[in-house]
């Protein structure tokens, strides 16, 4: 009896050290998944989650791109630019919900898989674009921007799997940039431009933005 409670007294401290390691490792890991600036999930811990709704046939990707950024950096400083990536993170975050997955792809990209419950997105998403579009800082209304945004339904392409339906939404937000529309859903059809054709042409856009490849 004397030995194994020996033993055990032993073990405690191991035990105990392993959970500690086993719980940092943890925080480290979730900590990893999140983007040090907004909070939001990192591209890694979107695409878990996001993969994960798109078995909800209800799904709906999005694509947000800040317009002029560049040169709102160039002409505000790199701390307004940041002001503005926390801004449209926190809007975002906030209309995605806790049912949703909203995550910072890179530079000024972001975006978001929600579930599509009561058939409305496009209304809703015509309020988020007015949303994102209020000054970051109301002590300095004179720096603000819009944000251009592409959207498609998973269902309506049952083949493609997150890559390539932002690559579709990619297309759309592209489009919606150009034509200064604002917000623009994806089509049925096949995508006909090149990642590099689209994000070359782009506005603002940050050279070292992640390349999306989009599947046909």
């Amino acid at each position: 009896m004397n030995t194994l409670l020996t033993a055990l007294a032993a073990a405690t401290p191991l035990a105990a050290g392993w959970s500690g390691h086993v719980l940092w490792l943890r925080k480290r890991l979730r900590t990893a998944r999140r983007d040090p600036l907004t909070g939001l999930r990192t591209r890694d811990g979107f695409t878990r989650r996001a993969t994960a709704l798109l078995r909800d046939e209800r799904a709906v990707v999005i694509l947000a791109d800040v317009d002029r950024f560049k040169q709102i950096n160039d002409r505000h400083g790199h701390a307004a630019g940041d002001t503005l990536l926390k801004a449209t993170a926190e809007r975002l975050a906030h209309y995605v919900g806790p049912h949703g997955v909203a995550g910072r792809l890179g530079g000024d990209e972001f975006a978001a898989v929600v579930l599509d419950t009561h058939g409305t997105v496009g209304d809703l998403l015509t309020v988020l674009h007015g949303v994102l579009a209020r000054p970051a800082d109301p002590t300095t209304p004179h720096i603000a921007t819009t944000v251009s945004l592409g959207w498609v339904r998973a269902i309506d392409h049952p083949g493609d799997d997150l890559s390539a339906l932002l690559g579709r939404a990619d297309e759309a937000m592209y489009a919606a940039k150009q034509g200064r529309a604002g917000i623009k859903r994806a089509g049925l059809g096949r995508l006909f431009a090149t990642v590099a054709g689209r994000r070359s042409g782009r506005r603002g856009a940050r050279t070292d933005a992640p390349a999306i490849v989009a599947a046909a």
